[in-house]
């Protein structure tokens, strides 16, 4: 089995460090997620199974989950020794320089069933971030100019942003350089246009499916900033992660994945249309 190492573009969640747990990759195109030993773990476990057997989910509504290839027992990243791992698909893993961005959806982080502790920890982390407000957070981002700098603002700054900050944000995140004070969005049409159509398919699968309720889940967004090479040179990659907190819908509506989602797609579109970029007004079948 390949070496096991840190990734270098991961933007949210637990991130291994010195004496952390947390995720790793082994450079052929797997993730390895450490199973949360509170429940957590198990629970994503039991989703990604689930999701995968389950005849009712799309093809084309799979395709925007990570492949999942079950769990493994590696060496774990704090050093503790052999633990179990979820594995699935390194979504950055095949970009030379991938820019990344993290959006937690929903304005409510917890659901009913959970514990009042843990509730009133989300209760107090969403009202102090800008999930209440605009259905939305942006949970990290990432990426690396031309002159290899990286531009990764810290988690802090970004949890309780603005509309108008989040809008400048999103915009620097398709510039050549993020550190810049005037964002140039010279990938905001490559980006922006292929994950609106992405979003779209989301949102026209969530107004109908009552199998899930989606708490705490993100919408991940990766593209390849290296302009050297045309192959990588396509569409960007969006996915959703981050399965620890689903639980079942009962028969009804995921309104707060729902409300987000389409607060995020007025987000994008508002950044196209600021640029004069024009937008699909369809999602594809």
């Amino acid at each position: 089995m390949a070496n096991l190492k840190i990734p270098d573009h991961q933007v949210a969640g637990h991130q291994a460090k010195t004496g952390i747990l947390g995720p790793l990759i082994d450079g052929s195109g797997k993730f390895y997620k450490p199973l949360q030993d509170d429940g957590r773990g198990s629970h994503e476990l039991a989703f990604y199974t689930s999701l995968y057997s389950d005849p009712r989910i799309p093809s084309n509504i799979l395709n925007l989950f990570p492949n999942f290839h079950g769990t493994q027992v590696v060496e774990a990243s704090d050093g503790s020794g052999l633990h179990p791992h979820l594995v699935m698909e390194d979504i950055a893993g095949s970009f030379t320089n991938p820019a990344v961005v993290d959006f937690k959806i929903g304005s409510r982080t917890w659901h009913p069933q959970s514990s009042e502790d843990y509730i009133s920890k989300c209760l107090k982390k969403d009202r102090e971030s800008s999930s209440i407000k605009l259905g939305f957070r942006i949970s990290g981002l990432r990426s690396v100019s031309p002159s290899n700098q990286c531009w990764q603002p810290q988690r802090k700054f970004l949890m309780d942003l603005s509309a108008e900050d989040v809008r400048l944000m999103m915009r620097k995140f398709v510039s050549s350089d993020g550190n810049a004070d005037q964002p140039d969005c010279v990938f905001a049409s490559r980006v922006y246009v292929h994950v609106l159509e992405e979003l779209l398919v989301l949102k026209k699968w969530f107004e109908v499916q009552t199998i899930f309720h989606f708490y705490s889940c993100s919408v991940l967004v990766v593209y390849e900033k290296d302009e050297t090479d045309e192959k990588k040179r396509a569409k960007a990659v969006l996915k959703l992660v981050d399965f620890a907190h689903v639980v079942d819908a009962k028969g009804a509506i995921d309104h707060n994945f729902l409300g987000g989602l389409c607060s995020l797609i007025k987000f994008v579109k508002d950044v196209l249309a600021g640029l004069g970029v024009d937008e699909i007004s369809n999602p594809k079948p």
